[in-house]
């Protein structure tokens, strides 16, 4: 037993260790303008300009798709589609036949050639199905429903790249949809009401199917650029690409092709539309790399609104402060969504050879079923001050 003497004696120590710890080794808690610098890093302001330099990208091709449309009536959305395609087959397509060793195009087709193509079938009909729904509904509806593309997103990234959330993810997820709710309902109170048709319930659905096909391409995206290659992907979409949408464009829409009455002016708006379309096909790639397939889409919610201040000039429109109201909302939502990491629940057996660098595991027996491992991660990048936890 313990005498009093000696727990009199351990008790002062503490005491004085305490007490003579040197003031410079005591950390004081982070004043309010260091927490705002610590949440507003610059690699958070670099992934919302990239974010939003796509969404401008989308405000072209949505410009351009506008005038050949309403101002020429060129209704050719394949043909729009084509043409990004075989840039894509000129630019990425060409860089992988003259390639060596197993990233040539030959040796890509002979391992995955069939995964490729499907997925270069469901890239065609998200853009046609989304395109086609103009004529049926309303713009109002297209914007709303187009964000079904979200949590298509979010659930095939939790089954298929194993992507775990947190609150504070879907905070902002839901606090981009509210601002996307301000936008629409701007447009209800300014009449902005343009493509309303008679099938308006199949307008709706056209959105949401193509909203479903444009989730799965964008995680299938993340998923082959962050571990196989950029360039690789964006080959296959313009070999696959220009193939099928050659078919579908012979098929479906030679006779509209035909009515359009060419000059200089129409060939200039095509010009443009394939400039800001190849733009986005190439450097898409580059920010879900950097960030997530669920982060890029939450940063082109603004890309109508960015239409929408082109419009006030070019098309009349009528302006409401909802609309900056819905801007500052969305990129509120973002800096919540991208302020935070995510992290991968990995499955060891599964992973084995995608384990974190310098933190080398030895393969032991073990008893019964292995338990899942969670690895941390960052999408942003960053450079955390904390380090990274693996629990096996």
């Amino acid at each position: 037993m313990f005498s009093s003497e000696m727990i009199s004696s351990q008790q002062n120590h503490v005491v004085n260790t305490i007490e003579t710890m040197p003031p410079e080794t005591i950390t004081a808690s982070p004043t309010l303008v260091q927490r705002i610098r610590k949440v507003f890093s610059r690699e958070l302001l670099v992934t919302l300009a990239l974010g939003q330099v796509l969404s401008l990208l989308v405000c072209g091709i949505g410009l351009t798709s506008k005038y050949l449309a309403h101002e020429y009536h060129a209704n050719t959305p394949v043909f729009q589609s084509f043409l990004n395609y075989i840039l894509l087959f000129l630019v990425y397509t060409t860089t992988l036949a003259v390639r060596q060793g197993e990233e040539n195009l030959l040796a890509i087709l002979k391992r995955r050639w069939w995964k490729y193509m499907i997925l270069g079938l469901i890239d065609i009909e998200a853009n046609y199905l989304v395109i086609k729904a103009y004529q049926y509904t309303t713009l109002a509806s297209v914007q709303l429903l187009d964000c079904f593309t979200i949590p298509v997103v979010l659930l095939l990234s939790w089954f298929f790249l194993l992507v775990r959330y947190k609150a504070v993810h879907f905070v902002g997820v839901g606090v981009c949809l509210l601002g996307i709710g301000c936008m629409v309902g701007a447009d209800v109170l300014v009449g902005r009401q343009q493509g309303l048709g008679e099938h308006k319930l199949l307008g709706d659905l056209l959105v949401l199917g193509g909203a479903m096909l444009y989730g799965i391409s964008n995680v299938c995206e993340e998923f082959i650029v962050k571990n196989l290659s950029r360039v690789e992907f964006l080959g296959m979409m313009g070999l696959f690409g220009s193939f099928f949408s050659g078919i579908q464009l012979a098929i479906m829409e030679h006779k509209e092709l035909l009515k359009v009455q060419w000059d200089w002016q129409i060939g200039l708006l095509y010009i443009g539309f394939s400039a800001c379309m190849f733009g986005l096909y190439s450097f898409m790639p580059v920010v879900i790399r950097r960030t997530s397939a669920t982060s890029v889409n939450l940063s082109l919610l603004t890309a109508d609104l960015y239409s929408l201040f082109c419009g006030l000039f070019l098309f009349q429109y009528k302006f409401s402060g909802l609309y900056l109201l819905s801007f500052v909302i969305i990129i509120l939502g973002l800096v919540f969504y991208t302020s935070s990491s995510t992290y991968v629940a990995q499955d060891p057996r599964v992973y084995k050879h995608f384990r974190n660098a310098g933190h080398p595991i030895t393969d032991t027996p073990t008893l019964g079923p292995l338990e899942p491992s969670v690895t941390y991660t960052s999408l942003r990048q960053e450079i955390e001050e904390e380090p990274r936890i693996r629990v096996a």
